[in-house]
């Protein structure tokens, strides 16, 4: 099953087991079914509950955070993540803020959706990963898509949270499968290893260097951690998140002696950077370098595609990057 038809089955379960959830968005109604196709099937299915909205982000969060606040479940689809930041006032400044100003608290079952990352070719104001613009926000949490994590028991989390979320889907991972393999190395699955999506080596062994990654970077990690062990011969570990933020310590790492984290996103206050200051704090005393962040190019997002391989993170410069550190 390929990443969209995981997220699309996801969002007709949880229609389906939850009579008070709403699907908003624009162009999500038959025969269109999105812009990437993750609502096909829905609104023939459940009409009344998937809402086709006019061009504006800031009104189909707003409903969507109305629909929350009186009880319901609202799952917002923005066509293209670069422009959740036209809806800032309504997940911040309300939304998030619901939880709890109303001297108790208050669930908020919101999910925000939100396609992002480049790849593909849709040029600087379609192509952004904007994760770090939300990264702090309290009663707001932030998840993103991974082929290592199931999409229906994310959804689940979610709105067990009681709290708005915001999900990261990258573009990139729609076309690709679910559950990839991942010879030489084998695949812990997150509900074993705390969440973590982990791939790693057989046999044990303290690594090199342990990776952690977005789901949107996990395959171009993967790739690079094949090719440092076959040209290099360093040993990595990689982890993968859902939830980004809060971002739970990963047992796993505990005894890391280098890590590096990969994000598709430019420098400066980043979830990386929170992310390296959490395992920083916790691995002091074992780490022999500092947390090592692996971003995109201070740069827009160009759209030919040469040009946008060589801003984005890629499979070479995660390598780079790894070995540069520990061969030098």
């Amino acid at each position: 099953m390929r990443v969209a038809d995981d997220l699309n089955a996801a969002l007709h379960d949880l229609l389906d087991r939850d009579p008070r959830a709403y699907l908003l968005g624009e162009d999500v109604l038959d025969p269109y079914g999105g812009a990437f196709k993750i609502t096909r099937g829905l609104s023939g299915k459940f009409p009344g509950r998937v809402l086709g909205t006019p061009i504006s982000e800031g009104a189909i969060t707003g409903m969507a955070a109305g629909l929350a606040l009186a009880g319901d479940t609202a799952v917002v689809e923005i066509m293209f993540g670069d422009f959740v930041t036209l809806a800032f006032d309504q997940i911040v400044n309300f939304a998030a803020k619901s939880v709890t100003m109303y001297g108790k608290r208050l669930p908020m079952r919101m999910i925000v959706r939100c396609p992002s990352g480049g790849g593909r070719g849709y040029g600087p104001t379609h192509s952004q990963s904007p994760q770090k613009h939300l990264i702090g926000v309290p009663g707001l949490a932030l998840y993103e898509v991974s082929p290592f994590h199931d999409n229906r028991a994310v959804f689940t989390e979610m709105l067990d949270r009681g709290e708005p979320c915001v999900l990261f889907e990258d573009k990139i991972l729609y076309t690709r499968p679910m559950f990839p393999q991942v010879a030489p190395f084998r695949l812990t699955p997150p509900e074993e290893a705390g969440g973590f999506a982990t791939v790693s080596l057989p046999g044990g062994g303290e690594p090199d260097c342990v990776i952690v990654a977005t789901g949107g970077t996990a395959h171009r990690a993967l790739a690079a951690m094949r090719a440092l062990l076959l040209q290099d011969e360093i040993t990595a570990t990689l982890l993968v998140p859902s939830r980004l933020y809060p971002f739970d310590f990963p047992e796993s790492a505990a005894s890391a002696r280098a890590v590096f984290v990969v994000e598709e996103s430019t420098a400066g206050g980043t979830w990386g950077a929170e992310v390296a200051h959490v395992l920083h704090s916790r691995l002091w005393g074992r780490l022999s370098r500092p947390v090592e962040l692996v971003h995109t190019d201070a740069s827009v997002i160009p759209t030919a595609s040469h040009l946008e391989e060589r801003v984005l993170v890629s499979e070479s410069s995660i390598h780079h990057a790894i070995r540069k550190a520990l061969r030098g």
